[in-house]
């Protein structure tokens, strides 16, 4: 169990957003951070940094060039489990005020801890004709490594579809999900800041259409994901799927109303040697489309669906649950799992009180973490018995974001706001056990 101490490892007066999961380097010695003060702030965030767990001791790994206050604009950084690298948020390069930092002008940009100032651009961007498959022509966000590195997924807005929308009332900006892999992609116009090539080879994960069939399987928004187990799952006739993603999908009911349910796209094992069809690099008028190796999958069938703070799909390190939030019969936000495979929703949190914030699962798979009565819990997940580990929080010092776990499972990182001389200031705290 946790010594309910709270140890404040950070002090300098900027801001210390933690992601939402995935700040621990592999060997636990380091956190990333991004400079926002608060959540919306990406674009007028200009660095990111990392803290030694141990000394305290800040770096700063990254500063980007030319900030405004447009952008470009950096944020959600997360460290790889296999490497000292860290993918974060990089708003496009020639942000002013007629093209500021929003939702689909924004990609993927990772750092080596020991490299300094050395950008690696790891999606693909191309947003003119003609259109290069493995390259998007959009926003990326909220990268997320797979369990053994190799991977990336990501959530997804397309520029182009979002400037149809806005004179065609045909087309919507459609939120998804993606992924990528290694596999270099090079595009034409790189002089042109809005292209770049990118180490990693993206496609969509999910289909998302206009207008989605009442009472069917299709969604209109495809979010807030999560890889399936370190190494995938077993599926129902016992073979093992290595690579899957599970993700937050709104449908429409009988009578129109939408519900987020949980969905399912398992990746071929062979995905970083297949020769895709051209309809995944998009047209002018069509988003990218989903490779037909990948199926959508509903998992859950639910009448209340998701529901709570936003927060990321999480799995089981074997891959056998997956874990979100809803409401139970109290109107409480709870924490319940589902097998990928579909079939029973169970309830694991059984609190009297509702979960305020993401989840996360300890890399042992027994215990969940989240703050609730402005306090820091860890729930067992066998026998849903809660523990909260720190005093209840008051604001102007009040917390906010993820609870996370180190790789070891022995050290608990989280954002609250403190008081100083020059103001409030997001600083990073540590329970360790």
């Amino acid at each position: 169990m946790f010594n309910k101490k709270e140890i404040q490892l950070t002090y300098s007066e900027i801001g210390h957003t933690l992601n939402t999961s995935q700040v621990f380097s592999k060997d636990n010695e380091w956190i990333v951070f991004d400079g926002r003060n608060n959540d919306g702030d990406i674009k007028i965030t200009g660095s990111i940094g990392i803290v030694n767990v141990n000394t305290g001791d800040e770096k700063t790994i990254y500063i980007v060039p030319n900030q405004t206050l447009y952008g470009p604009g950096v944020g959600a950084a997360s460290f790889s489990p296999i490497e000292n690298k860290v993918i974060f948020i990089h708003g496009i390069r020639n942000a002013d005020a007629n093209k500021p930092y929003d939702f689909t002008r924004r990609t993927g940009i990772a750092v080596a801890i020991d490299k300094y100032q050395q950008p690696i651009f790891m999606d693909a961007r191309n947003i003119e004709p003609p259109f290069v498959a493995g390259a998007l022509r959009g926003g990326t966000h909220a990268h997320s490594w797979s369990g053994d590195g190799q991977m990336l997924s990501f959530t997804y807005n397309d520029d182009l579809i979002a400037r149809l929308a806005k004179t065609n009332s045909q087309f919507k900006d459609l939120r998804t999900i993606g992924i990528m892999f290694p596999r270099k992609v090079l595009v034409a116009n790189t002089t042109d800041p809005e292209n770049n090539n990118g180490e990693m080879f993206s496609i969509l994960a999910a289909t998302v259409t206009e207008n989605p069939e009442l009472g069917g399987d299709e969604i209109d928004k495809a979010f807030d994901e999560c890889w399936i187990g370190k190494n995938g799952y077993i599926k129902l006739d016992g073979n093992r799927q290595q690579k899957a993603i599970a993700y937050q999908g709104d449908v429409r009911s009988a009578n129109g109303d939408t519900i987020t349910e949980v969905f399912i796209a398992d990746i071929p094992d062979n995905i970083s040697s297949i020769n895709f069809d051209i309809a995944i690099a998009g047209k002018e008028n069509e988003r990218p489309a989903v490779p037909k190796e990948i199926n959508q999958r509903r998992v859950t069938y639910s009448r209340l669906g998701v529901k709570g703070p936003r927060h990321w799909l999480r799995s089981s390190p074997d891959g056998s649950q997956i874990y979100f939030l809803s409401e139970d019969e109290n109107g409480w936000i709870q924490v319940y799992s589902v097998s990928p495979n579909g079939g029973l929703v169970k309830q694991i949190t059984q609190n009297a009180f509702s979960i305020t914030s993401p989840i996360n699962i300890s890399p042992d798979g027994q215990y969940l973490s989240y703050l609730a009565e402005q306090s820091v819990f860890i729930t067992e997940i066998s026998t849903g018995n809660a523990h909260c580990l720190t005093c209840r929080h008051e604001s102007p010092e009040h917390l906010t974001g993820a609870v996370l776990w180190s790789n070891n499972g022995k050290i608990l990182a989280f954002n609250k706001y403190v008081k100083s001389s020059k103001g409030i200031f997001l600083q990073i705290f540590l329970l360790q056990s």
